[in-house]
């Protein structure tokens, strides 16, 4: 794998193009794919760890303009460069978004209810774009779907679950898979919206912004919603909901059977990959054991669209 390393004096070349010296460039958490730096006050400096992460950042490159066209609140591209004819590494320059990552805030209910609704409607704007109605976007990709019955064979073959377990979880996806629309329009997705990757402002619990763009692809809008607590899912969905002006129905609950698929699918396919990567942004898949404690409170919860999927 290509490394690119950057150097006290790539950071200071780069920091210079943008009036800003080097003392002024701060270190940031990474991730797995990027290094990030603060420059300045108002700019946030990504480089990419390797080659192979490249083909990403590319693609935030042309995803984020287009999720600014559509209102969505995310911060935009400054300067992009992959020539490394300037400076030995290739990176982007984004303008900063001022507000700390969901996962670092201690939010009162109520104002973590706040913040949820507002990514739901944010992903409303988002999903408008679809593959007719989008800016030309060749470096987005159409997602796989995942077959979750094969996935649970093989978890279960591998001795990651155990029979029962294996019966379980193919009970809730035939459950689940009855709700499921037969041929979803794929839209754009931001593909790791996750509490690591929404900015909010502590003080007002307003969203400033989304960000780190990389998994963007076309994919059922459900996606979006894979990687968030399902705690906050009901808030998330409420505000979604009202800005497609769609209801709520305790009869018909498409969207909550389509986020517990994803999220089920998500975990699942996390579950043989079980080390922890403390201090990496990107690890945001919820524990499989966790995961399924929730399913099983919203099963038994009051009745809601949540417990017609019981």
């Amino acid at each position: 794998m290509s490394e690119f390393e950057a150097s006290d004096e790539t950071l200071a070349a780069i920091a210079a193009r943008h009036g800003i010296t080097a003392e002024q460039v701060r270190p940031l958490p990474a991730g797995v794919a990027n290094r990030v730096f603060l420059l300045g006050d108002d700019l946030v400096l990504r480089i990419p760890r390797a080659k192979q992460f490249l083909p990403d950042l590319v693609k935030e490159v042309a995803v984020i303009p287009a999720a600014l066209q559509a209102g969505v609140r995310t911060p935009e591209v400054v300067a992009f460069d992959d020539t490394c004819s300037v400076v030995d590494v290739p990176y982007m320059v984004l303008a900063r978004a001022r507000g700390t990552d969901l996962a670092g805030l201690d939010l009162p209910a109520a104002d973590a209810t706040r913040v949820h609704h507002q990514v739901g409607r944010e992903l409303a704007k988002l999903h408008r774009l679809s593959q007719a109605t989008a800016p030309d976007l060749p470096a987005v990709p159409v997602e796989d779907d995942a077959d979750p019955w094969a996935l649970t064979d093989r978890l279960l073959v591998a001795g990651w679950i155990d029979a029962e377990a294996a019966r379980w979880l193919t009970g809730w996806f035939d459950r689940l898979s009855a709700h499921l629309p037969a041929d979803p329009s794929p839209v754009l997705v931001h593909g790791d919206i996750a509490p690591q990757n929404l900015l909010v402002s502590p003080a007002t619990a307003e969203l400033d912004g989304i960000v780190d763009w990389g998994d963007a692809q076309w994919a059922d809008p459900a996606v979006d919603f894979a990687k968030m607590p399902l705690t906050g899912i009901p808030a998330m969905l409420d505000g979604y909901r009202q800005a497609i002006g769609e209801r709520a129905s305790a009869s018909t609950p498409s969207w909550e059977a389509r986020v517990l698929w994803f999220h089920l699918t998500w975990a699942l396919g996390r579950l043989p990959d079980p080390v922890p990567r403390p201090g990496e942004r990107h690890w945001t898949a919820p524990p499989a054991g966790r995961l399924l404690g929730l399913l099983r409170f919203f099963a038994s919860a009051p009745p809601s669209p949540w417990a017609d999927l019981a």
